[in-house]
């Protein structure tokens, strides 16, 4: 497994964060959307596994704690940066090479609707170096693949430390098939994230 690494700024010229999370993943998104500046300039887009049938409240649960605005992402809406998107419950959610959003019910991947991978695989295409993928807590093994075309297209990864996740299944899964470009506790990442500015997009 790599080292985890100190705070450091993330990469420059991000215009898309993608991240994945699962089983522990509301506790952990709060601790990252938490500390997403005003400033940031990239769009961020989450995929947490959601239970099928039910209606999504994330804005609302993350909307006191995050400077950003939050949405739930709709089919053909384009992409703004220092936004705040979520998958909806039952959707996979595509980023198509034009910058905008699609949303599929095709077959749930690791038993999951959205899919991380799903996510990662497209935006990877349509962001390529442009982008910073982040898999956290989880338990299964949905991320890896697409974590893993992010890489080869020359976007950036961070993944939270499988031995400090509530469920390190994911993130471990991640780092076997990816392996990352750093691994860092949720403290590490909060602050890495503090340090985006509006520059970060250009």
């Amino acid at each position: 497994m790599l080292p985890t690494c100190d705070v450091a700024p993330p990469p420059p010229g991000l215009r898309l964060i993608a991240i994945g999370a699962s089983a522990g993943g509301v506790e952990a998104l709060g601790t990252v959307l938490r500390a997403l500046p005003a400033t940031c300039g990239a769009a961020v887009v989450v995929v947490l596994h959601l239970a099928p049938g039910r209606s999504s409240q994330l804005p609302q649960l993350y909307a006191a704690r995050c400077a950003l605005p939050l949405r739930e992402a709709q089919d053909k809406e384009p992409l703004q940066g220092g936004t705040v998107y979520f998958a909806p419950p039952d959707y996979h959610l595509q980023i198509e090479p034009d910058g905008c959003f699609s949303l599929s019910q095709e077959e749930p991947v690791y038993f999951s609707r959205p899919s991380i991978d799903v996510l990662l695989e497209t935006a990877a295409y349509a962001y390529r170096r442009a982008m910073l993928a982040i898999i956290l807590t989880g338990a299964s093994a949905d991320g890896a693949a697409g974590l893993a075309r992010v890489r080869q297209l020359g976007g950036a990864a961070w993944v939270q430390d499988p031995q400090r996740a509530s469920c390190g299944i994911m993130p471990a899964a991640a780092l076997k098939r990816a392996g990352a470009d750093r691994v860092l506790d949720l403290p590490q990442m909060a602050a890495s994230l503090a340090l985006l500015g509006d520059g970060e997009h250009k």
